[in-house]
Parts: structure tokens; C-alpha cells; sequence
């Protein structure tokens, strides 16, 4: 008795099926059957892919599911509980935290003092004595004769 992946191809072949017309049919690509045709089930995805693989590749072909399943399993030892590398999984260090607060103080100090320079009032030109001299006000009959001579004005100088 072969390895599975002989008996499958061989299977195929006598029923006069090619590698292209399987990979069309259950869609499996032809990589992965001519793997499989090989026995190189280390290079195929996880196990229950490859069982599903070989689940419709019988199916296809006319066998047995059950028997291809269970050359499978006697052909290959299942390691259930694989080794994972292990991560070196520890606790954050407490000073890391205080050195966030610390690097957060130092932005808001920095922010305040880049915004205080920017808002900060503008010398003006003129001193401050002439600023703090008031401007006349006029009444309101004096405001709308200035308003009604202004307007004459402006007439006479636009015609």
C-alpha cells in the first residue's frame, strides 16, 4: 500500500480526471492538489484546510471520504497541542506611567507659554498720554447737521 498522496493521484488517473479539471471542480488550486498529490501536507495550511481538501477531493473523484480520511490520519501523526514559542509576557513598568505625566506637564507648560507669547497685547505706536485723550462728542442735532453737510458734499462732488 502507497503513501495517500500516490493512491489519490493514481485514483484520478484512472478515472481519466486531469489535475487541471479537479482544481476547476473543487476549486482547490492546483498548487495545493499537486502538494497534496505529492505528500507534502507540511506545506499545506492547518489541518482542518487539508482535511477539508481531502474530503473533496474524494468526493470528486468517487471515493470513499471516510477511508481517504482515515489513510490520512494513520499517515500522518497529529500533534493536538503544539508548542508555541512562549512571549516573555511581563507587567509595564510603573515608572513608564510617570514618565508620560511628566512628559504631558512639560507639552502644557510649553503650549501656555507658546500661546501667552502669541495672544500677548501689542505696543502700540502712539504713547500713551495721546491715547488717553477723549474724543469731543457731538450732540445729536450737531451729529445729524454734520451727517446733512457731509451729504451736500458728497452730492456737489459726484455731479
Amino acid at each position: 500500500m502507497g503513501s495517500l498522496g500516490s493512491y489519490l493521484r493514481s485514483e484520478r488517473e484512472t478515472r481519466q480526471i486531469s489535475i487541471a479539471e479537479l482544481a476547476q471542480t473543487t476549486r482547490i488550486p492546483i498548487r495545493i492538489l499537486n502538494q497534496i498529490e505529492s505528500d507534502q501536507f507540511d506545506q499545506l495550511p492547518a489541518e482542518v484546510f487539508v482535511r477539508g481538501f481531502l474530503k473533496v477531493y474524494a468526493r470528486e473523484v468517487g471515493l470513499d471520504e471516510d477511508e481517504v480520511l482515515d489513510r490520512y490520519g494513520r499517515s500522518r501523526v497529529i500533534n493536538l497541542n503544539p508548542s508555541m514559542p512562549l512571549l516573555n509576557v511581563t507587567a509595564p513598568e510603573s515608572g513608564r506611567g510617570f514618565g508620560i505625566a511628566i512628559a504631558l506637564v512639560i507639552l502644557l507648560i510649553l503650549f501656555t507659554l507658546a500661546l501667552s507669547i502669541v495672544l500677548r497685547p501689542r505696543h502700540r505706536a502712539a504713547p500713551v498720554e495721546l491715547s488717553r485723550i477723549e474724543a469731543p462728542v457731538l450732540e445729536l442735532s450737531s451729529q445729524s447737521e454734520f451727517f446733512r453737510s457731509s451729504m451736500r458734499e458728497f452730492s456737489i462732488a459726484k455731479a
